[in-house]
Protein backbone atom coordinates (compact mmCIF):
# COMPACT_ATOMS: atom_id res chain seq x y z
CA UNK A 1 0.00 0.00 0.00
CA UNK A 2 2.15 2.83 -1.29
CA UNK A 3 -0.45 5.42 -0.33
CA UNK A 4 -0.20 4.35 3.30
CA UNK A 5 3.51 5.17 3.29
CA UNK A 6 2.72 8.56 1.79
CA UNK A 7 0.20 9.16 4.58
CA UNK A 8 2.92 8.35 7.12
CA UNK A 9 5.08 11.07 5.60
CA UNK A 10 2.30 13.65 5.86
CA UNK A 11 1.63 12.67 9.48
CA UNK A 12 5.25 12.87 10.63
CA UNK A 13 5.83 16.22 8.91
CA UNK A 14 2.67 17.53 10.55
CA UNK A 15 3.95 16.50 13.99
CA UNK A 16 7.36 18.10 13.37
CA UNK A 17 5.80 21.38 12.27
CA UNK A 18 3.57 21.32 15.33
CA UNK A 19 6.52 20.85 17.68
CA UNK A 20 8.42 23.75 16.09
CA UNK A 21 5.64 26.17 15.16
CA UNK A 22 2.51 25.21 17.12
CA UNK A 23 0.75 28.41 16.05
CA UNK A 24 0.77 27.19 12.44
CA UNK A 25 -0.97 23.91 13.25
CA UNK A 26 -2.32 24.03 16.83
CA UNK A 27 -3.90 20.60 16.33
CA UNK A 28 -0.88 19.09 14.61
CA UNK A 29 -0.65 16.38 17.25
CA UNK A 30 -3.50 14.69 15.34
CA UNK A 31 -0.67 13.28 13.24
CA UNK A 32 0.03 10.93 16.16
CA UNK A 33 -3.62 9.81 16.11
CA UNK A 34 -3.19 9.01 12.42
CA UNK A 35 -0.07 6.97 13.21
CA UNK A 36 -1.93 4.99 15.86
CA UNK A 37 -4.69 3.93 13.47
CA UNK A 38 -2.21 3.08 10.72
CA UNK A 39 -0.21 0.97 13.16
CA UNK A 40 -3.27 -0.95 14.33
CA UNK A 41 -4.24 -1.62 10.72
CA UNK A 42 -0.81 -2.74 9.54
CA UNK A 43 -0.01 -4.94 12.52
CA UNK A 44 -3.40 -6.66 12.44
CA UNK A 45 -3.16 -7.25 8.71
CA UNK A 46 0.21 -8.93 9.17
CA UNK A 47 -1.09 -11.07 12.03
CA UNK A 48 -4.24 -12.14 10.18
CA UNK A 49 -2.26 -12.94 7.04
CA UNK A 50 0.08 -15.14 9.05
CA UNK A 51 -2.86 -16.89 10.71
CA UNK A 52 -4.53 -17.50 7.35
CA UNK A 53 -1.34 -18.94 5.89
CA UNK A 54 -0.14 -21.08 8.80
CA UNK A 55 -3.11 -21.48 11.15
CA UNK A 56 -1.21 -19.83 13.98
CA UNK A 57 0.49 -16.61 15.07
CA UNK A 58 4.15 -16.96 15.94
CA UNK A 59 4.23 -14.69 18.98
CA UNK A 60 7.95 -15.03 19.61
CA UNK A 61 8.68 -14.25 15.96
CA UNK A 62 6.30 -11.28 16.05
CA UNK A 63 7.87 -9.81 19.18
CA UNK A 64 11.35 -10.37 17.76
CA UNK A 65 10.47 -8.54 14.54
CA UNK A 66 8.88 -5.66 16.42
CA UNK A 67 11.90 -5.37 18.71
CA UNK A 68 14.33 -5.35 15.80
CA UNK A 69 12.24 -2.82 13.91
CA UNK A 70 11.71 -0.37 16.76
CA UNK A 71 14.15 -0.75 19.61
CA UNK A 72 17.68 -0.54 18.13
CA UNK A 73 16.94 2.83 16.51
CA UNK A 74 15.24 4.04 19.70
CA UNK A 75 18.18 2.90 21.84
CA UNK A 76 20.62 4.66 19.50
CA UNK A 77 18.67 7.91 19.83
CA UNK A 78 18.51 7.49 23.62
CA UNK A 79 22.27 6.87 23.78
CA UNK A 80 23.05 10.02 21.78
CA UNK A 81 20.72 12.05 24.00
CA UNK A 82 22.35 10.69 27.16
CA UNK A 83 25.81 11.58 25.84
CA UNK A 84 24.67 15.12 25.03
CA UNK A 85 23.29 15.36 28.54
CA UNK A 86 26.47 14.42 30.36
CA UNK A 87 29.14 15.70 27.96
CA UNK A 88 27.92 19.18 27.07
CA UNK A 89 26.40 22.11 28.94
CA UNK A 90 23.21 22.31 26.89
CA UNK A 91 20.27 23.88 28.76
CA UNK A 92 17.57 21.80 27.06
CA UNK A 93 19.48 18.56 27.71
CA UNK A 94 20.07 18.95 31.44
CA UNK A 95 19.12 15.68 33.09
CA UNK A 96 18.22 14.17 29.73
CA UNK A 97 19.95 10.92 30.63
CA UNK A 98 16.99 10.07 32.86
CA UNK A 99 14.55 10.81 30.04
CA UNK A 100 16.68 8.53 27.85
CA UNK A 101 16.38 5.71 30.40
CA UNK A 102 12.60 6.09 30.56
CA UNK A 103 12.31 6.26 26.77
CA UNK A 104 14.45 3.14 26.37
CA UNK A 105 12.07 1.36 28.75
CA UNK A 106 9.03 2.57 26.77
CA UNK A 107 7.42 4.05 29.89
CA UNK A 108 7.49 7.79 29.15
CA UNK A 109 3.74 7.73 28.54
CA UNK A 110 3.13 6.08 31.91
CA UNK A 111 5.20 8.72 33.71
CA UNK A 112 3.42 11.54 31.87
CA UNK A 113 0.04 10.00 32.62
CA UNK A 114 0.77 10.48 36.31
CA UNK A 115 1.24 14.26 35.96
CA UNK A 116 -1.84 16.29 36.88
CA UNK A 117 -0.54 19.80 36.19
CA UNK A 118 2.21 20.71 33.77
CA UNK A 119 4.48 17.90 32.65
CA UNK A 120 7.54 17.38 34.82
CA UNK A 121 11.01 18.07 33.47
CA UNK A 122 11.84 14.40 33.94
CA UNK A 123 10.59 13.38 30.49
CA UNK A 124 10.83 16.75 28.71
CA UNK A 125 13.94 16.08 26.55
CA UNK A 126 12.30 13.01 24.97
CA UNK A 127 8.64 13.63 25.70
CA UNK A 128 7.69 12.69 22.14
CA UNK A 129 8.44 9.04 22.89
CA UNK A 130 5.19 8.80 24.87
CA UNK A 131 3.44 7.64 21.69
CA UNK A 132 6.03 4.91 21.12
CA UNK A 133 5.25 3.64 24.61
CA UNK A 134 1.53 3.45 23.78
CA UNK A 135 2.22 1.53 20.57
CA UNK A 136 4.70 -0.88 22.12
CA UNK A 137 2.35 -1.64 25.02
CA UNK A 138 -0.38 -2.32 22.46
CA UNK A 139 1.95 -4.63 20.53
CA UNK A 140 2.51 -6.67 23.70
CA UNK A 141 -1.17 -7.28 24.38
CA UNK A 142 -2.94 -7.27 21.03
CA UNK A 143 -1.41 -10.36 19.32
CA UNK A 144 -2.29 -12.49 22.34
CA UNK A 145 -5.87 -11.23 22.46
CA UNK A 146 -6.31 -11.52 18.69
CA UNK A 147 -5.01 -15.10 18.71
CA UNK A 148 -7.54 -16.04 21.41
CA UNK A 149 -10.37 -14.43 19.42
CA UNK A 150 -9.40 -16.12 16.16
CA UNK A 151 -9.21 -19.52 17.80
CA UNK A 152 -12.29 -19.30 20.02
CA UNK A 153 -14.81 -17.22 18.04
CA UNK A 154 -16.43 -17.31 14.64
CA UNK A 155 -15.51 -14.61 12.14
CA UNK A 156 -18.56 -12.41 12.77
CA UNK A 157 -18.09 -12.72 16.53
CA UNK A 158 -14.45 -11.63 16.19
CA UNK A 159 -15.58 -8.46 14.44
CA UNK A 160 -18.21 -7.87 17.09
CA UNK A 161 -15.80 -8.27 19.97
CA UNK A 162 -13.24 -5.92 18.41
CA UNK A 163 -15.97 -3.34 17.73
CA UNK A 164 -16.93 -3.53 21.42
CA UNK A 165 -13.29 -3.07 22.38
CA UNK A 166 -13.21 0.09 20.23
CA UNK A 167 -16.05 1.58 22.28
CA UNK A 168 -14.79 0.66 25.75
CA UNK A 169 -11.98 3.30 25.86
CA UNK A 170 -14.53 6.00 25.01
CA UNK A 171 -16.66 4.96 27.98
CA UNK A 172 -13.55 4.77 30.16
CA UNK A 173 -12.47 8.27 29.13
CA UNK A 174 -15.96 9.54 29.96
CA UNK A 175 -15.65 8.07 33.44
CA UNK A 176 -12.18 9.52 33.93
CA UNK A 177 -12.83 12.94 32.42
CA UNK A 178 -11.81 15.90 34.49
CA UNK A 179 -9.41 18.68 33.45
CA UNK A 180 -6.93 17.34 36.01
CA UNK A 181 -7.08 13.93 34.26
CA UNK A 182 -6.16 15.28 30.81
CA UNK A 183 -2.62 13.87 30.96
CA UNK A 184 -3.91 10.53 32.20
CA UNK A 185 -6.34 10.31 29.28
CA UNK A 186 -3.91 11.58 26.66
CA UNK A 187 -1.01 9.26 27.56
CA UNK A 188 -2.67 6.12 28.86
CA UNK A 189 -2.39 2.96 26.76
CA UNK A 190 -5.90 2.02 27.85
CA UNK A 191 -7.40 5.41 27.03
CA UNK A 192 -5.82 5.55 23.57
CA UNK A 193 -6.37 1.89 22.63
CA UNK A 194 -9.46 2.64 20.53
CA UNK A 195 -7.36 4.49 17.95
CA UNK A 196 -5.22 1.41 17.34
CA UNK A 197 -8.21 -0.92 17.56
CA UNK A 198 -10.13 1.01 14.88
CA UNK A 199 -7.27 0.28 12.50
CA UNK A 200 -7.30 -3.34 13.65
CA UNK A 201 -11.06 -3.59 13.05
CA UNK A 202 -10.65 -2.23 9.51
CA UNK A 203 -7.97 -4.85 8.78
CA UNK A 204 -10.25 -7.60 10.07
CA UNK A 205 -13.19 -6.37 7.99
CA UNK A 206 -11.10 -6.31 4.81
CA UNK A 207 -9.77 -9.81 5.60
CA UNK A 208 -13.35 -11.02 6.04
CA UNK A 209 -14.58 -9.85 2.64
CA UNK A 210 -13.66 -11.81 -0.49
CA UNK A 211 -13.09 -10.11 -3.81
CA UNK A 212 -16.51 -11.16 -5.15
CA UNK A 213 -18.42 -10.16 -2.01
CA UNK A 214 -20.98 -7.42 -2.81
CA UNK A 215 -20.29 -5.90 0.61
CA UNK A 216 -16.74 -5.21 -0.51
CA UNK A 217 -18.04 -3.23 -3.49
CA UNK A 218 -20.27 -1.27 -1.11
CA UNK A 219 -17.35 -0.58 1.20
CA UNK A 220 -15.22 0.52 -1.76
CA UNK A 221 -17.93 2.93 -2.91
CA UNK A 222 -18.30 4.52 0.53
CA UNK A 223 -14.54 4.67 1.06
CA UNK A 224 -14.21 6.62 -2.18
CA UNK A 225 -16.98 9.02 -1.11
CA UNK A 226 -15.67 9.58 2.42
CA UNK A 227 -11.94 9.79 1.77
CA UNK A 228 -11.81 13.45 0.71
CA UNK A 229 -14.17 14.73 3.45
CA UNK A 230 -12.15 12.75 6.00
CA UNK A 231 -8.88 14.27 4.79
CA UNK A 232 -10.42 17.75 4.89
CA UNK A 233 -11.69 17.24 8.44
CA UNK A 234 -8.31 15.95 9.62
CA UNK A 235 -6.66 18.99 8.03
CA UNK A 236 -9.14 21.30 9.75
CA UNK A 237 -8.43 19.63 13.10
CA UNK A 238 -4.71 20.18 12.59
CA UNK A 239 -5.23 23.78 11.51
CA UNK A 240 -7.84 24.94 14.00
CA UNK A 241 -8.28 22.71 17.06
CA UNK A 242 -5.70 22.89 19.87
CA UNK A 243 -5.48 19.48 21.51
CA UNK A 244 -2.54 19.34 23.90
CA UNK A 245 -2.68 22.90 25.20
CA UNK A 246 -4.70 23.67 28.32
CA UNK A 247 -7.20 25.51 26.12
CA UNK A 248 -7.77 22.24 24.27
CA UNK A 249 -8.58 20.20 27.36
CA UNK A 250 -12.29 19.86 26.70
CA UNK A 251 -14.62 16.93 27.37
CA UNK A 252 -15.65 16.55 23.73
CA UNK A 253 -12.20 15.88 22.36
CA UNK A 254 -10.94 13.98 25.38
CA UNK A 255 -13.88 11.56 25.30
CA UNK A 256 -15.16 11.04 21.73
CA UNK A 257 -12.65 13.15 19.80
CA UNK A 258 -9.91 10.54 19.76
CA UNK A 259 -12.31 7.95 18.36
CA UNK A 260 -13.54 10.45 15.75
CA UNK A 261 -9.96 11.07 14.57
CA UNK A 262 -9.41 7.31 14.32
CA UNK A 263 -12.60 6.81 12.28
CA UNK A 264 -11.60 9.61 9.90
CA UNK A 265 -8.18 8.01 9.46
CA UNK A 266 -9.81 4.62 8.88
CA UNK A 267 -11.88 6.13 6.04
CA UNK A 268 -8.68 7.36 4.40
CA UNK A 269 -6.85 4.05 4.94
CA UNK A 270 -9.78 2.08 3.48
CA UNK A 271 -9.75 4.28 0.38
CA UNK A 272 -5.99 3.88 0.00
CA UNK A 273 -6.45 0.11 0.04
CA UNK A 274 -9.62 -0.23 -2.01
CA UNK A 275 -9.46 2.69 -4.45
CA UNK A 276 -6.00 2.76 -6.05
CA UNK A 277 -7.25 4.91 -8.95
CA UNK A 278 -8.68 7.68 -6.71
CA UNK A 279 -6.75 10.95 -6.71
CA UNK A 280 -5.87 10.91 -2.97
CA UNK A 281 -4.31 7.48 -3.44
CA UNK A 282 -2.39 8.61 -6.52
CA UNK A 283 -1.21 11.76 -4.72
CA UNK A 284 -0.04 9.92 -1.62
CA UNK A 285 1.58 7.24 -3.80
CA UNK A 286 4.11 9.58 -5.39
CA UNK A 287 7.57 8.07 -5.16
CA UNK A 288 9.21 10.64 -2.85
CA UNK A 289 6.65 10.61 0.01
CA UNK A 290 6.29 6.84 -0.34
CA UNK A 291 10.03 6.27 0.05
CA UNK A 292 10.26 8.65 2.98
CA UNK A 293 7.24 7.14 4.68
CA UNK A 294 8.43 3.57 4.19
CA UNK A 295 12.05 4.09 5.19
CA UNK A 296 12.45 7.34 7.14
CA UNK A 297 9.18 8.22 8.88
CA UNK A 298 10.06 6.28 12.04
CA UNK A 299 13.55 7.76 12.18
CA UNK A 300 12.20 11.25 11.56
CA UNK A 301 9.78 10.88 14.44
CA UNK A 302 12.51 9.50 16.70
CA UNK A 303 15.08 12.18 15.99
CA UNK A 304 13.13 15.36 15.34
CA UNK A 305 12.62 16.28 18.99
CA UNK A 306 16.23 16.02 20.22
CA UNK A 307 17.48 17.53 16.94
CA UNK A 308 15.24 20.57 17.29
CA UNK A 309 16.21 21.03 20.94
CA UNK A 310 19.89 20.77 19.99
CA UNK A 311 19.53 23.37 17.24
CA UNK A 312 17.73 25.67 19.66
CA UNK A 313 20.56 25.29 22.19
CA UNK A 314 23.07 26.08 19.44
CA UNK A 315 21.31 29.37 18.69
CA UNK A 316 19.09 28.50 15.73
CA UNK A 317 15.87 30.42 16.41
CA UNK A 318 12.96 32.13 14.72
CA UNK A 319 12.06 31.40 11.12
CA UNK A 320 15.24 29.37 10.61
CA UNK A 321 14.39 26.71 13.16
CA UNK A 322 11.70 24.91 11.14
CA UNK A 323 13.62 24.48 7.85
CA UNK A 324 16.85 23.75 9.70
CA UNK A 325 15.04 21.29 11.95
CA UNK A 326 13.44 19.49 9.01
CA UNK A 327 16.77 19.27 7.16
CA UNK A 328 18.71 18.06 10.21
CA UNK A 329 15.96 15.57 11.06
CA UNK A 330 16.14 14.11 7.56
CA UNK A 331 19.91 13.72 7.87
CA UNK A 332 19.57 12.01 11.26
CA UNK A 333 16.82 9.74 9.95
CA UNK A 334 18.92 8.79 6.93
CA UNK A 335 21.84 7.93 9.21
CA UNK A 336 19.55 5.86 11.43
CA UNK A 337 18.11 4.06 8.40
CA UNK A 338 21.50 3.34 6.81
CA UNK A 339 23.48 2.44 9.94
CA UNK A 340 20.89 0.84 12.26
CA UNK A 341 17.49 0.05 10.78
CA UNK A 342 18.29 -1.25 7.29
CA UNK A 343 21.14 -3.63 8.25
CA UNK A 344 19.04 -5.26 10.98
CA UNK A 345 15.93 -5.46 8.78
CA UNK A 346 17.84 -7.05 5.91
CA UNK A 347 19.45 -9.57 8.24
CA UNK A 348 16.05 -10.51 9.71
CA UNK A 349 14.47 -10.87 6.26
CA UNK A 350 17.27 -13.19 5.20
CA UNK A 351 16.78 -15.22 8.37
CA UNK A 352 13.00 -15.44 7.84
CA UNK A 353 13.43 -16.58 4.22
CA UNK A 354 15.67 -19.40 5.43
CA UNK A 355 13.35 -20.52 8.25
CA UNK A 356 9.91 -19.77 6.80
CA UNK A 357 7.70 -22.88 6.73
CA UNK A 358 6.00 -23.99 3.54
CA UNK A 359 2.36 -22.85 3.38
CA UNK A 360 -0.22 -25.62 3.62
CA UNK A 361 -2.25 -25.84 0.38
CA UNK A 362 -5.97 -25.32 0.70
CA UNK A 363 -5.92 -23.87 4.21
CA UNK A 364 -8.96 -21.77 5.02
CA UNK A 365 -8.46 -18.02 5.44
CA UNK A 366 -8.34 -16.62 8.96
CA UNK A 367 -11.61 -14.73 8.72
Amino acid sequence: MAGLDGLRTVAVVLVIVYHVEPDLVPGGSVGVDVFFTISGFVITRLLVTEYARTGRIGLWSFYRRRWLRLMPALLAMCAVTAVLSVAFALPLFQGAWMAAVLAAGSVVNLVRAGNTGTYSDLTAPLSHTWSLGVEEQFYLAWPLLLLVLLRRARARAVLGWVAVLCVLPVLWRTVLWDPSAAHRIYNGPDTRADQLLVGALLALVLARLRADDPRLALLRRWARRLCCPALVLLALIAWQIPITEVSGWNPVWYTVGFLAAALLTACVVAALDLCPEAWPTRLLSLSAPVWIGRNLSYGMYLWHYPVIRLLHDLGVRGDLLLPAGLAATLVAALASYALVERPLTRRERFRVRRLEPVAVPGRSPAM
